[in-house]
């Protein structure tokens, strides 16, 4: 009798796969994830960096090898947005485990640089807790939270290409950067007390005060006495104060000097964001918005019994709010009890600070201390900035957390773009592939700094995405120092005008959309005509515009003072008009006479000029010291009302219907209505004007889809009773959603009108 010995079971056929993996998988934690996910599943292989993907090999049997693909992009962390680029059977090799190999540098460009976090909960957590060895260390972070983009050199996302690459790691935090089960498993900008960055304070004639929790200590003494402190961030300096102190905020506006432009307040956070309520009105779109990863400034209603002082943003109802999004910030909240004005260090209008020496020199007239610290910022990158309109937080500007801002193209551009935007609220954007990023805000080109900051901006964003523009497009007007940048450039130039890229950028989100009319009111632009547009409705697509209506066009007294002195423009209105205005702080004289003789005195067609003329005409403003300032001021004072005045729209030279704005004139004169009543009646009035010109077209032209575009419509009372006046008649209205109406979204703008432009020349070929 012979017994059956039984037989070893057979193992699983070990095989082997290859992905690689794109998208927003630097910076994020992805490599230490994907090390746990083989470990948990039994898989072999490894994984690494490429310039901008991530390759990994695993080694298994099919069942796990399926369910290691599956995982890799369903369970992703959250920062992380990837992209499946390859997946493909390859030989199996002698692997013992699972490991993290060194990057690889030589990989072909498919960079998608990682946006700066704020801290996360178990970060947070350790900052607050006596017992751990990060105990109140302002730079605390972990593969899930911290910069990134702001203290990026290049890519591969490793320590040696960062701000950190001077920062060698203590025995401990190596130990955490070696553990696959520690949440700083090859976090590259791991730091602590005993390795990491260091604050400093200091105060003019005083020596300078180290160790984290006595100059921490000592910067909230300060901020509790009312003084203002330069506070270095992470992209930028602050200025931060009492935001409760008047007499405090009053100072900081005499010596900046900031007049009247709102300051932005900085409130500590809680689960039930219970601290802002106290100062603001928050619905739950403010706390969706002021909640999101970039931490951006929220405009929001402030409350009656709040307590913030006018002096915060004086003439208006809402307030720019933001949460710390650096644990210095929350360090200094949680010790100073209180809302902290947390404004741009910068000189008005230029770039954020970033460098200490730079930021003590050029502001030491206005700061009483300085809170330092060693970590180099080598990308500036203001606060971004978010209103709710329409129901939802439509960017005012692109900044720290929210840019580069990355999307996709519609279809493929022929060779790498650079648009180099505006003159104002500059940004830059950079496209190639079907791919475009979008420069965080830069600001305005007018001084020395503002042009070497939007120059290096322009040689990192393509140092960073690995790409060389062959292609330059700019805005035509003549005077614009971006536009003079392009021309030396040496490269080939293609230019967009103005209102052309606001159009464009609207279409650019929605490229499902087959026709369009565009309203594009704004400030002032370069028009195909030459002259100053700004109150236009643009039909057609991108590459193909048609202006069909306008608004009537008056002359602006003194040109470009124009646009700081709202009363020069509600003076023009009143001559052409050949009515009186009893107010106005010039007597007309010489001015007049220059007036009638068309002697720098520009015509116009712009929407916002006559917001400046009604703010003045209403009482309400009659000089401003920053761009929209009338405007501004006009929407807070309105009052709501279902009254409207009928503006003719008439045909003129070219099939361009024209809006006349005279019958405004009338009511805006008329002291016997309150301002308040007068500037609901003229917002009213404007948005029913604009409904009588979207029918005026779809009776002559066809059916559309009704697009916002253009600084105008950062107005949220215009706009949203634009959007239902318009709903209510059939039409349907888009918004942007990713990229500011203003001029920081015309390089976007001039990159989709480009790309347009090439489809179109390669169609009709």
């Amino acid at each position: 009798m012979h017994l059956a010995l039984p037989q070893p079971a057979k193992e699983p056929a070990r095989i082997a796969r290859r992905w690689v993996i794109g998208g927003h998988v630097q910076g994020v934690g992805f490599r230490p994830y994907v090390y746990r996910l083989a470990i948990r599943l039994g898989v072999a292989g490894w994984v690494r960096n490429q310039y901008g993907r991530v390759e990994i090999f695993g080694q298994g049997s099919a069942r796990q090898l399926e369910l290691f693909g599956a995982a890799l992009l369903r369970e992703a962390p959250p920062p992380a947005r990837p992209v499946l680029i390859a997946d493909a059977v390859a030989p199996p090799q002698p692997l013992p485990g699972f490991a993290i190999h060194a990057s690889a540098e030589e990989a072909p460009a498919d960079a998608h640089i990682p946006l700066d976090q704020p801290p996360c909960a178990a970060c947070l957590a350790e900052l607050r807790d006596p017992d751990n060895r990060r105990y109140r260390y302002p730079f605390i972070n972990c593969t899930a939270c911290g910069p990134r983009y702001t203290l990026i050199t290049r890519l591969p996302y490793d320590r040696p290409h960062t701000a950190l690459r001077d920062f060698p790691l203590c025995a401990a935090c190596a130990r955490e950067y070696a553990d696959p089960q520690d949440r700083r498993f090859h976090a590259q900008i791991i730091a602590c007390p005993d390795c990491g960055p260091r604050l400093q304070f200091v105060t003019r004639g005083h020596a300078p005060i180290t160790g984290t929790n006595r100059t921490l200590d000592a910067c909230i003494d300060a901020l509790c006495s009312g003084a203002i402190v330069g506070v270095k961030g992470v992209g930028g300096y602050h200025l931060m104060c009492d935001a409760r102190n008047p007499g405090t905020i009053a100072r900081l506006r005499r010596d900046k000097p900031r007049p009247d432009k709102p300051l932005a307040v900085m409130i500590a956070e809680d689960d039930e964001l219970s601290q802002a309520r106290r100062y603001m009105q928050l619905d739950a779109r403010h706390a969706a918005a002021l909640r999101d990863g970039a931490r951006p400034i929220v405009l929001a209603p402030r409350s009656e019994s709040g307590g913030l002082p006018d002096e915060i943003a004086p003439g208006l109802g809402e307030i720019g709010i933001m949460l710390p999004y650096s644990p210095l910030h929350h360090l200094l909240l949680d010790g100073f009890g209180g809302p902290l004005v947390a404004t741009s260090a910068n000189i008005r209008g230029e770039p954020v600070l970033t460098a200490a020496a730079e930021a003590e020199q050029r502001l030491q007239h206005l700061v009483d201390a300085w809170l330092h610290h060693d970590r180099p910022i080598e990308h500036p990158a203001d606060d971004p900035v978010r209103r709710i309109i329409g129901h939802a937080a439509r960017p005012l500007r692109l900044g720290r957390g929210a840019a580069p801002l990355e999307l996709a193209l519609p279809f493929a551009l022929p060779r790498p773009h650079l648009a180099v935007g505006g003159q104002i609220k500059n940004t830059i954007a950079l496209g190639w592939d079907s791919r475009i990023v979008i420069s965080p805000h830069i600001g305005e080109l007018d001084t020395p700094r503002g042009r070497a900051v939007f120059e290096k901006t322009i040689a990192d964003l393509q140092g960073l995405y690995g790409v060389r523009a062959q292609s330059i497009v700019c805005d035509r007007h003549p005077r614009y120092a971006s536009r003079r940048w392009a021309l030396a450039s040496g490269l080939p130039i293609t230019e967009v005008f103005h209102h052309h890229a606001h159009a464009a950028a609207l279409a650019g989100e929605y490229p499902e959309v087959e026709r369009w009319l565009v309203f594009t009111w704004d400030g002032l632009g370069y028009g195909p005509d030459g002259a100053l547009w700004g109150g236009e409705a643009l039909l057609g697509v991108p590459g193909n515009w048609r202006r069909v209506t306008s608004l009537r066009p008056f002359r602006l007294p003194g040109g470009e003072r124009a646009a700081r002195e709202p009363w020069r423009s509600a003076q023009s209105l009143c001559w052409e008009s050949g009515l009186r205005w009893d107010h106005a702080p010039d007597d007309g004289g010489l001015l007049q006479q220059a007036w009638h003789q068309g002697i720098n005195c520009p015509p116009t067609s712009s929407v916002g000029r006559l917001f400046d003329a009604a703010a003045a005409l209403t009482g309400l403003l009659t000089h401003g010291s920053y761009e929209g300032h009338g405007p501004a001021h006009l929407e807070a004072a309105a009052q709501p009302t279902e009254d409207f005045i009928t503006l003719p729209l008439t045909a003129s030279a070219g099939d361009v219907h024209t809006l006349d704005w005279a019958p405004l004139l009338p009511m805006l004169l008329d002291a016997s209505l309150s301002p308040g009543r007068r500037a609901g009646l003229f917002h009213a009035s404007l948005a029913h004007a604009l409904l009588a010109q979207a029918q005026k077209a779809r009776d002559e032209c066809g059916a559309f889809t009704v697009g916002l575009g253009g600084g105008v419509f950062q107005n949220r009372l215009l706009t949203e009773q634009a959007c239902a006046l318009l709903a209510g008649h059939g039409f349907e209205v888009r918004l942007s959603d990713h990229v500011p109406c203003n001029d920081g979204g015309l390089s976007y703008g001039q990159i989709i009108e480009a790309l347009y432009r090439d489809e179109i020349a390669a169609r009709t070929a």
